[in-house]
């Protein structure tokens, strides 16, 4: 498709890379593998698993022995018989049997904030892939605009130096020679601010990948990108994660609604009880004798809760749970908004780069040949030297616009495609060295464990430092004089 060749095109006017450069899914798979963002994020949905079992786990059998040893340190003095001292063990079994609906709408909550989890964790995936794809376009674009500043700073230098030499000969003033001596001077603070934006696009690269950028090669085609505004919008009102996410959390405030509604509910819940007292033969005193002094009793049965009144603090919570999930609903709504407020400008930014580009190469083509002429005519003295010095300028700046323009329609690109839910590493075919993270499998492993000694190995840290990393150098590869690289 033509568009998909514009957008990988950007190497056009960037750069010849070499056999063993660094590509963009390479960058993707490192920082999909090493960032501190993502690995977090996905730490941050094993606990949200967790939610699942500790609310299933308030409707499941609850078992606790207690012992109590007590010595008897001051007696009353009409108690002959009183022990010195006592070891009581207490076992209690506690079976609930209907809580009102707390335990099962609870649970269902948490199911389906680990869906939404699960959504965000996508999001936080597709974020931290736009962040990535944008440091890499943005390494290209300063290191070709690095490349056309020090370029122009040739050029300017040999035109000043020419200029000079006319102006020994009489054939040029002064003034023209003070016109030149500027425009140089501009130039080398230009490559200045270009080599050390150069540092901070490397800088970033870094931070998000984990690894220093190589020599980069031109970005593949964007795969899946729609052909008009409105498809655009229909794949992302299906697939986008955090809308997705924000209906999954609207679906469990619902269940938070019903939970809170539950405390004016009755409670069945079945009880026994076993207790073991052991006197060590001090029951009874002088007459111990005449005394059991270990005994053993048992109970069972069930108890029936049924709130009469509390003070209108269930009515309260249900009402205040009820306001939450109506904040929710209208949260669907703003993120539906958002979703195509951002998918629409999206669309149309990668319109108008497209479009930028086009007309950018244009005006290199317009420029070049303009520069070509002015010089001409100068050196027949039909133009001044300023005339030469703004035909040089200009060309500059569109090779400029033309590299930022393929940057962005790059990028654009890439952010409509996260907007519509389509970029993450299993729609880019990443190969991540591995299977890609699932976090259903931790969910399974952990929804239904009821043992309370399971325990995961202690944490470690699965990202990787970037201290040992060398500061980045404001270095750059040769620029052709038709401002490619």
């Amino acid at each position: 498709m033509r568009r998909a060749t514009c957008l990988a095109a950007f190497a056009g006017g960037l750069a010849a890379a070499p056999a063993q450069a660094d590509t963009l899914r390479e960058a993707l798979a490192a920082a999909y593998n090493t960032n501190p963002t993502l690995a977090g994020a996905r730490a941050n949905q094993r606990a949200t698993d967790e939610e699942v079992p500790i609310q299933r786990g308030q409707g499941l059998p609850n078992l606790n022995v207690t012992a109590t040893h007590i010595e008897f340190i001051r007696q009353s003095a009409n108690a002959f018989t009183a022990p010195e001292r006592n070891l009581g063990v207490n076992a209690q079994l506690q079976v609930p049997i209907y809580q009102g609906g707390r335990i099962r709408n609870s649970t269902r909550a948490a199911e389906e904030r680990v869906e939404a989890g699960q959504a965000d964790l996508r999001g936080a995936e597709s974020a931290l892939f736009s962040q990535t794809v944008a440091a890499y376009m943005d390494v290209l674009r300063t290191e070709a605009l690095a490349g056309l500043a020090a370029n122009q700073v040739e050029v300017l230098d040999v035109t000043m130096q020419a200029t000079r030499d006319r102006f020994e000969i009489g054939d040029t003033t002064l003034t023209d020679v003070a016109q030149a001596e500027s425009r140089l001077a501009l130039a080398q603070g230009d490559l200045r601010n270009a080599l050390a934006n150069l540092v901070s696009a490397r800088e970033t690269y870094i931070e998000l990948v984990g690894k220093a950028p190589g020599n980069l090669q031109a970005p593949p085609p964007l795969p899946n990108l729609p052909d008009n505004v409105g498809t655009a919008v229909v794949t992302a009102l299906e697939n986008n994660p955090d809308l997705i996410a924000a209906r999954q959390r609207a679906e469990a405030a619902g269940f938070d609604t019903e939970v809170a509604g539950s405390g004016r509910l009755p409670t069945v819940a079945l009880f026994a009880n076993g207790d073991y007292s052991d006197f060590y033969g001090t029951l009874g005193g002088p007459i111990a004798a005449n005394f059991v002094q270990r005994e053993t009793t048992a109970n069972a049965g069930v108890r029936v809760t049924i709130p009469l009144f509390q003070g209108g603090v269930p009515a309260a919570r249900q009402r205040q749970a009820g306001a939450r999930e109506s904040a929710a609903l209208e949260q669907v709504i703003q993120t539906e908004r958002n979703v195509i407020s951002q998918t629409r400008a999206a669309y149309a930014s990668w319109q108008a780069s497209l479009a930028v580009i086009e007309s950018s190469k244009t005006a290199v083509e317009a420029a070049e040949l303009s520069l070509e002429g002015v010089r001409a005519e100068n050196s027949i003295g039909n133009r001044t030297i300023l005339d030469v010095l703004n035909a040089e300028q200009e060309l500059v700046s569109a090779r400029s616009q033309l590299v930022t323009a393929r940057r962005n329609a790059y990028v654009a690109g890439f952010t409509l495609l996260a907007t519509m839910g389509k970029a993450e590493a299993r729609d880019l075919n990443l190969d991540t060295g591995g299977p890609l993270y699932d976090p259903t499998l931790n969910y399974e492993r952990v929804r239904g464990r009821i043992w309370d000694w399971d325990r995961d190995p202690e944490p470690e840290p699965e990202s990787t430092r970037t201290v040992d990393i060398p500061a980045p150098e404001a270095t750059f590869g040769p620029v052709l004089e038709s401002g490619e690289r």
